[in-house]
């Protein structure tokens, strides 16, 4: 007769903690409490009759029990999710809605489709940009998605998911968190063949300074004024041309318009392209970041699950 296992659950509930080597970091990978993942590893412990961790005052570390037991649980883990992965690979004529902000669509998602596509040949995607994908700040103080059919999700034979840039809080939905951008001043290469140099921040006040006023309200943007304070540059006048969203301002800076404060992230591929240079270490952040979120009815669908995963890895966040 075979031994008992432990329950499936404290054991995932132990890998997590055991990478993080933090409850507080594992509740917020497993979405439970800090308290929730002490109960499980308390259970684990008391089921298998050993200490897995030992208690520090600011930080948790693996006894010998917890180092043996680790890599057991981690090859287990994986030959579970392949299985998984295997039955919830989708039949041929599955389908999938995504609504994401326009610019992340162009700028972010859709450089990396290929891979998704790849993994995934029998989902049909369709991908939509909408400014409805950016929060406001009424939605910031009411805390709910603006948007009911973000809610509702589409229904089950075609579930629909989206990608918010915002504050991450909506009520009725699965909320995973991809990135938070990071804002840095880009330009065109042909800016430093000009007769004054960009050399420096304080340089900056003899260039047009490109406004990006993708989100709605203006108190809650990404502003020059935060960026040179950062830079610790003082005095400099933050004139140029506004435009309504990033990918206008993208291409102004391409174009050689002027300098554009922009999201690292975002333009990540006209940097490795060398259609535009980052000349400064300095970002700033605006609080705002872009989440997967996937209403209640579908969120367990394959098409869903597997995008979610997907989006997850290339975000980095697993």
């Amino acid at each position: 007769m075979t031994d008992r296992l432990p329950p499936l659950n404290a054991l995932r509930t132990f890998e997590v903690a055991a990478r993080h080597l933090s409850f507080k970091d594992a509740a917020e990978e497993l979405s439970v409490t800090p308290t929730a993942v002490s109960h499980q590893i308390r259970g684990l412990e008391d089921f298998l009759g050993v200490e897995l961790f030992r208690r520090l005052t600011r930080a948790l570390e693996l006894t010998p029990e917890g180092e043996a037991l680790l890599p057991g649980v981690r090859e287990g883990m994986d030959c579970f999710q392949e299985a998984v992965a295997k039955v919830r690979r989708m039949k041929p004529g599955a389908r999938l809605r995504v609504v994401a902000p326009p610019s992340f669509a162009a700028r972010w998602l859709m450089p990396r489709l290929w891979r998704y596509s790849e993994r995934e040949p029998n989902v049909e995607l369709y991908l939509r940009g909408s400014i409805k994908a950016i929060d406001s700040a009424a939605q910031q103080s009411t805390h709910h998605s603006g948007d009911a059919s973000m809610r509702r999700g589409r229904n089950r034979d075609v579930p629909q998911v989206w990608i918010r840039y915002g504050h991450g809080k909506y009520i009725g939905v699965r909320t995973d968190r991809l990135f938070e951008p990071e804002y840095t001043a880009v330009c065109s290469p042909e800016l430093f063949k000009r007769r004054i140099p960009l050399n420096k921040p304080e340089d900056l006040r003899h260039f047009a300074l490109i406004h990006d006023e993708t989100i709605p309200d203006r108190a809650l943007r990404p502003r020059w004024e935060a960026w040179l304070a950062a830079a610790g540059v003082h005095g400099v006048r933050v004139a140029g041309p506004h435009f309504s969203n990033s990918g206008l301002a993208i291409s102004a800076a391409i174009d050689g318009l002027g300098v554009a404060l922009l999201a690292r992230q975002i333009v990540e591929g006209e940097i490795a392209s060398g259609r535009l240079v980052a000349p400064f270490d300095v970002s700033i952040r605006c609080g705002f970041s872009y989440y997967i979120v996937s209403p209640e009815n579908v969120a367990d669908t394959p098409q869903v699950v597997s995008f979610r995963d997907w989006l997850l890895e290339e975000a980095g966040e697993r």
